[in-house]
């Protein structure tokens, strides 16, 4: 909570109000007046597709103790005394978040990666909350508006909060570990990600390092020593790390990594323990999840014994059995680092139960200039798995397609549609009954669509799947 003075001062806002108003205390902060609370105090933040301004006068309707703005905005006389004027509402937000987070008494831990953030956050939150009050954020809350929010969100009877930081431009990662001044900080990994923006595999790596930038004094820095070039640039920035991977040079290391496909095994510290999650990269996010709980206190058998409830995370290598298929729902998001990842524990499966393996690939999105090329070696990569069929969807599913044809891939065992409505229109005519069907794409991509189409098609109470019923036409 806070009163309307002070934040008026924490946000450098303009005075337009009364006096009587300075004791009026917020109770929350809200950027979306469908879940504003009585007593929060909303933010009118814009966006691409967006202007906050637009919901003020709905925002004090249903009951908001103000509203931060940047643009003017017609108010009721009787409301004035309620907004505060402030240059930036974004930069006021992270302001506040940045205030809050130095009264948290909260150990604050921050992870970023190309790839796996929000599995190993889901991790580390698991292993934790059995011992700590443990905090975390909503989502994929980790950009410049969702990482206060969590924040802002957080308690005082938290004793640790978890946070992912994302990035799409040079300079974010920089800006939301100032904000959050982490206790713990970890870099998962760095590959080819949001390229529009960064233009190099360097220039992600560097973005990535500067999650350092916002340790406090003494302060724990994690990273990925089995990445060669992450570990070399951090050398440079005179700041103390330590290393997680399978290296033998690593600081804390796995050994022995196995993966049937639906789960898997490792070995740490002489102990082998069970991982009930998908594929061989979620081994590594375990490793690294035990890098951070190692450092705040847990033991290593009690890190063991709660792995063996742990949940996947929904459209994140989630899988399900529809009927007579097998749907690998990896929908959330999609760069080259983690479709390798997914098309890898495809082919796993797929050889271990001896059933066809289906690409449906939507487009990975922020790639810029690179976008056909990485696009094309994604193609030839699904051809190197074993794949028995590809279909890909958008922009780019003609590159896709020319890249696994290329590398010698059956042509009339792939299918391009120009969007994913069109490809969804058509599942029924290539997918076949017992298929192990991969779906995953960059958000815009929107392949959930594509899952839900096939749950309709295959599955039904009474045991007759439609699809199989068209397929026979």
């Amino acid at each position: 909570m806070i009163d309307l003075q002070t934040l008026r001062q924490v946000l450098g806002a303009r005075p337009n109000g009364h006096d009587k108003d300075a004791e009026m205390i917020i109770h929350g902060v809200s950027t979306d007046t469908r879940t504003i609370r009585r007593g929060d105090c909303f933010f009118a933040v814009i966006g691409p597709n967006f202007d906050g301004h637009n919901f003020v006068v709905g925002a004090l309707e249903k009951g908001a103790a103000c509203v931060v703005v940047q643009k003017q905005v017609a108010l009721p006389s009787e409301l004035q005394c309620r907004a505060l004027w402030v240059e930036d509402t974004v930069k006021s937000l992270g302001r506040l978040a940045a205030w809050y987070r130095g009264r948290l008494k909260a150990k604050v831990v921050a992870i970023t990666g190309s790839a796996g953030k929000t599995t190993t956050r889901h991790i580390i939150h698991h292993i934790l909350s059995r011992r700590f009050n443990c905090h975390q954020a909503t989502g994929s809350f980790n950009n410049h508006i969702g990482l206060p929010l969590t924040i802002l969100s957080a308690r005082d009877e938290h004793d640790v909060l978890v946070l992912e930081l994302g990035t799409n431009h040079p300079g974010e990662i920089g800006y939301l570990t100032r904000i959050a001044a982490p206790d713990i900080a970890m870099v998962l990994n760095a590959a080819p990600a949001h390229l529009e923006g960064f233009g190099s595999i360097d220039n992600i790596i560097r973005e990535k390092l500067s999650i350092q930038e916002g340790l406090a004094g003494g302060g724990l820095f994690i990273l990925n020593g089995d990445q060669p070039e992450l570990v070399a640039y951090a050398k440079t920035l005179n700041r103390p790390f330590i290393t997680f991977g399978v290296s033998p040079t690593c600081d804390i290391r796995a050994q022995n990594l196995q993966t049937d496909g639906d789960a898997g095994q490792l070995t740490i510290e002489g102990r082998t323990m069970t991982i009930p999650l998908p594929g061989r990269a979620n081994l590594l996010n375990v490793l690294a999840a035990w890098a951070i709980c190692k450092a705040v206190g847990v033991s290593l058998p009690d890190f063991a014994e709660a792995l063996s409830s742990l949940q996947p995370v929904v459209m994140r290598m989630s899988v399900e059995s529809v009927g007579p298929i097998k749907i690998i729902n990896d929908c959330y998001n999609a760069n080259p680092a983690s479709m390798a990842n997914a098309l890898d524990y495809l082919a796993t499966v797929s050889q271990k139960e001896q059933r066809r393996a289906v690409f449906v690939a939507g487009c990975m999105a922020e790639l810029g200039s690179a976008s056909a090329k990485l696009h094309y070696e994604l193609g030839q990569r699904a051809a190197q798995a074993g794949i028995g069929c590809v279909a890909a969807a958008g922009a780019f599913a003609s590159d896709i397609i020319a890249g696994a044809v290329g590398a010698g891939f059956d042509a009339s065992a792939c299918q391009t549609f120009t969007t994913t409505q069109a490809l969804c229109d058509n599942l029924h005519n290539f997918i076949q009954p017992a298929d192990i069907i991969l779906v995953k794409g960059s958000r815009a991509a929107g392949m959930e669509k594509a899952v839900e189409r096939l749950r309709s098609l295959f599955g039904s109470a009474n045991g007759r799947h439609p699809a199989l019923c068209e397929n026979k036409k």
